[in-house]
C-alpha cells in the first residue's frame, strides 16, 4: 500500500515556469526538500547550497522525442504516441483518440491486424499486446517510411489534458538532453531535470558537485491506469560507473536527478552497491521491499500518486518521510506535473 494523495485541479502546473511572468526562466520554481520526516522550503535556485563538494547528480541525457502523431484507422482520426523502438524495428505504441480539448483519451478495442495510416504514405499494422497486463501498448509494425522520420517531420510532443495549449519540443528539451546517435530518445521528457539551467549547472560545478550522466528512454506512462514501466532502454556509461563509485567511497552522496535516473544507476548496481558499467534493457522496478544499493538522494517532480511513482520514492526516503512531504505539498500548494515544482529526498542529517 502507498501514500494517498489527491492532487486538486488547480495545483497542476498548465505552462512551464519561464511563460508565467516576464523575466522568469526555467529554474523559478519551488523546491520541497525532505530529510526524513523534516521538510523545508526553498527555492530552486537554492539547490546548489542544499548540495556539497563530493556530491554527485546522476543526470539523464536522453532527448525527448516528438512522439505524438496523427493517424486515421479507417475514416477515424487516431493520435498515436510512440513508446518504444524494439530491437526487431517495431515499435511499442499507445492509441489514443481526440478528446475534443485540444488533447487524447485512451481508445480501447482496436483489433490486431488493424492499419493506422500516418502522414507522409508510413502505415502502422497493429500486432499483439506489449504484455500481459493489458493492450494499452501494442507492438505495431511500420512500413512505407521510418518512424523517426515521421516524428521530425509530423510528431509534436505528447500533451496532457491538465497543460494549457500545445509547446514547442525546445520547451520539453532538458539542458542534459544530447542527441543520440541512432535518434533514439524519450516519449515523455525526463522532467526533474527541467528547471535546471546553464547557470545553475556552472553554480553546482563550481562548488565541486560532479554530474554523472546516464541515459534512460523512457516510454509513455499510463496516463489513465498508473501502470508500472514496461521494459526502457537504458545505459550507464564506465565514466559515470566510476564517479559515482569513487563518491561513494569518499563520503559524498549520491543524487538522482528523477526517477529515470534512478533506475538507469540501479540497474547498473550490484548486490554490494557497486555500479559497474552496463545498457541494454532494464525491467527493473524500484520498491521498498527491493530498495536503493546506490543511491542516496533524488530530485524529483510531483506527479499523481501512481504506485510504481511513491514506491521508488519510498525505496529511496521511506514511507514516512514521502507521506509528510506530499502532505507539505499540499498544504503549500506546490504545482504538480512536468511543468511544476520539484522534491528533493535527503538521507537525514547525522550529527556527529
Amino acid at each position: 500500500m502507498t501514500t494517498a494523495v489527491t492532487v486538486p485541479d488547480e495545483l497542476s502546473a498548465r505552462v512551464p515556469a519561464e511563460q508565467r511572468g516576464p523575466g522568469l526562466d526555467r529554474d523559478a520554481v519551488r523546491l520541497l526538500v525532505s530529510r526524513g520526516t523534516e521538510v523545508t522550503h526553498h527555492a530552486f535556485r537554492e539547490f546548489p547550497g542544499l548540495l556539497r563538494a563530493g556530491d554527485v547528480l546522476v543526470v539523464n541525457t536522453s532527448p525527448t522525442l516528438a512522439a505524438a502523431v496523427t493517424g486515421r484507422i479507417g475514416h477515424a482520426r487516431v493520435v498515436v504516441h510512440f513508446s518504444t523502438c524494439g530491437d526487431d524495428g517495431r515499435w511499442a505504441v499507445e492509441l489514443r483518440e481526440p478528446d475534443g480539448r485540444g488533447t487524447t483519451r485512451a481508445r480501447a478495442g482496436v483489433p490486431a491486424g488493424a492499419v493506422v495510416r500516418l502522414p507522409g504514405g508510413a502505415r502502422l499494422v497493429l500486432e499483439e499486446p506489449l504484455s500481459g497486463r493489458g493492450d494499452r501498448l501494442r507492438w505495431a509494425r511500420p512500413a512505407g517510411t521510418e518512424v523517426l522520420r515521421v516524428l521530425r517531420e509530423h510528431g509534436r510532443p505528447i500533451r496532457y489534458s491538465y497543460t494549457e495549449r500545445d509547446q514547442p519540443l525546445s520547451v520539453y528539451q532538458t539542458v542534459f538532453a544530447l542527441p543520440a546517435p541512432d535518434g533514439a530518445g524519450s516519449a515523455e521528457m525526463p522532467s526533474a531535470a527541467r528547471p535546471f539551467t546553464e547557470r545553475l549547472v556552472v553554480e553546482l560545478v563550481s562548488r565541486g558537485v560532479q554530474f554523472a550522466p546516464v541515459t534512460l528512454h523512457t516510454g509513455v506512462a499510463s496516463a489513465e491506469a498508473h501502470e508500472p514501466p514496461y521494459p526502457e532502454r537504458f545505459r550507464v556509461p564506465q565514466a559515470s560507473a566510476r564517479l559515482i563509485n569513487a563518491a561513494r567511497a569518499g563520503g559524498g552522496r549520491v543524487v538522482a536527478v528523477g526517477t529515470t535516473a534512478v533506475r538507469a544507476v540501479e540497474s547498473a548496481a550490484g548486490p554490494d552497491g557497486v555500479v559497474r558499467a552496463a545498457g541494454g534493457w532494464t525491467d527493473l522496478v524500484v520498491t521498498p521491499a527491493r530498495g536503493v544499493r546506490a543511491v542516496e538522494g533524488l530530485l524529483t517532480g510531483l506527479h499523481e500518486p501512481e504506485a510504481s511513482h511513491l514506491l521508488m520514492l519510498e525505496a529511496v526516503a521511506g514511507r514516512a518521510a514521502v507521506g509528510r512531504a506530499y502532505e507539505e505539498a499540499l498544504r503549500g500548494r506546490y504545482l504538480w506535473h512536468e511543468f511544476g515544482d520539484v522534491h528533493l529526498l535527503l538521507p537525514p542529517e547525522t550529527t556527529h
